[in-house]
């Protein structure tokens, strides 16, 4: 009675989680593998509700017998509750030497039923996992992967089998951990911002920056963007970091303004954040926080491939912030493939130049091409244009003959903690080779 299921007797739970154990041991001793399949019967709720539970007490005992019968002598079938039954196949010399095993389980489960003037027929799902894995598992954690790929048979359509994929779920784990920790670091305040400053090379004047996210990691250090942003895109924490680095972009230029310095701020948001239906809605609400700071010292960076999804949505939401002031600028411009629709349908104020063509502009004629052909778009167009990834004076210099005055890379300053700026602007002078070729020019 401890053992058995009064009504099929079948091996029950207890009796199932002893069996797993031993056929385990035996497994590994064996250098072999065994197969645990979780199967649910597809509908019996709804015979139970319709024909009572006489009806479907009987169905669960003839099928339980069918199902038995598929089953090699040494193999297990367990009824672990209502229409649930666990399989422990042994002796298999490798995954796939079960599928008939587990074709069988399904047509057997699948079995018209003569019961009186009924005859009914159903079918199952089924999950079905390995041991040994790579990872050290226990009985239980077997019985949950089971489970877990059961339902993705029901998901798929029923009367079917599912494999558990140990390698998805290890990674999906990993992931799940660390959105965790990320959700944790933004609550216990380890996000900080950098800014990178963005001038005239003409006129010497230091026209804004860029804030970039940084995470303070207790045991990791300082970590770029690129370690843990792509972890929360499209998922709703990007949102909830994003609205924190408008936020204190805004409490930055509110200190930089009492100390006598008037900065316009740059943000990047991710394509995620900005087609939610309430982006400028939220943007209002995080300014109003705000009433120091003028929206038009605020500026958001697109990347041009995230405005691809949705034209007409993006469009409307840089209308929109547009009459509050709050200006945009597409990001990594050139690396797209619809620039030209981009220009004509996006009132963007801004073309960022994307940093590769900057880069290698002074050995590779294709890129200077290309950059020649930006810097006249925007000007055909009447958008402002700034290169990235000034790394040389050389760099700058060239940019400057192809009429490109607005820059930003390392050739200019790296990306510093908000504390270090002020110093820093108030001592930034244009390179002499900057300078000289202004005056040559006559400006």
């Amino acid at each position: 009675m401890a053992h058995f299921d009064a009504l099929t007797n079948l091996p029950n739970r207890v009796l199932l989680a002893d069996r797993l154990q031993q056929a385990m041991a035996q497994v590994k001793r064996r250098g072999q593998q065994l197969a645990v399949a979780y199967l649910d019967l597809d509908g019996f709720k709804n015979i139970n509700d319709r024909h009572g539970h006489d009806v479907g007490d009987q169905l669960l005992i003839t099928l339980s017998d069918a199902m038995k019968n598929t089953l090699r002598e040494g193999d297990t079938l367990a009824r672990i509750g209502g229409d649930e039954f666990v399989a422990v196949l042994i002796d298999l010399e490798n995954p796939a030497s079960c599928v008939p095993m587990l074709t069988r389980l399904l047509e057997a489960a699948a079995t018209p039923v003569p019961l009186g003037e009924l005859l009914l027929q159903g079918s199952a799902s089924l999950g079905v996992t390995f041991y040994p894995q790579e990872q050290d598992i226990d009985a239980d954690q077997l019985l949950r992967q089971a489970d877990q790929a059961m339902y993705q048979a029901k998901v798929a359509g029923k009367h079917r089998y599912h494999v558990f994929d140990a390698a998805q779920d290890n990674s999906t784990r990993a992931h799940n951990e660390s959105l965790k920790h990320i959700r944790l670091a933004l609550g216990q305040g380890e996000f900080a911002l950098h800014y990178q400053p963005k001038v005239n090379m003409r006129s010497g004047k230091v026209i804004g920056a860029e804030a970039l996210i940084r995470w303070q990691h207790p045991e990791k250090g300082l970590l770029a963007p690129a370690a843990f942003l792509p972890t929360i895109e499209n998922h709703p924490l990007a949102v909830a970091v994003g609205e924190w680095v408008i936020d204190t972009a805004l409490t930055q230029i509110e200190c930089w303004h009492g100390l006598g310095l008037d900065l316009p701020v740059s943000v990047n948001i991710c394509a995620f954040q900005l087609q939610r239906s309430d982006f400028v809605e939220r943007l209002q609400f995080i300014l109003s926080a705000h009433p120091q700071v003028s929206p038009t010292n605020l500026e958001l960076e697109v990347l041009e491939t995230s405005a691809l999804a949705d034209m007409a949505q993006v469009s409307q939401v840089i209308e929109d912030c547009a009459r509050i002031g709050v200006m945009f600028a597409l990001d990594d411009f050139g690396t797209g493939y619809s620039s030209l629709t981009y220009l004509k349908r996006l009132h963007v104020n801004v073309l960022k130049i994307d940093q590769s063509f900057v880069r290698d502009m002074l050995n590779d004629p294709d890129d200077l091409t290309i950059l020649e052909g930006i810097i006249g778009l925007a000007a055909a167009f009447r958008r402002q244009v700034i290169a990235e990834g000034v790394e040389t004076v050389a760099h700058g210099t060239a940019l400057l003959h192809l009429g490109c005055e607005l820059a930003q890379g390392y050739g200019i300053a790296r990306p510093m903690p908000a504390e270090q700026l002020p110093t820093w602007a108030a001592s930034w002078k244009p390179d002499i080779a900057w300078r000289e070729l202004s005056r040559h020019d006559g400006h």
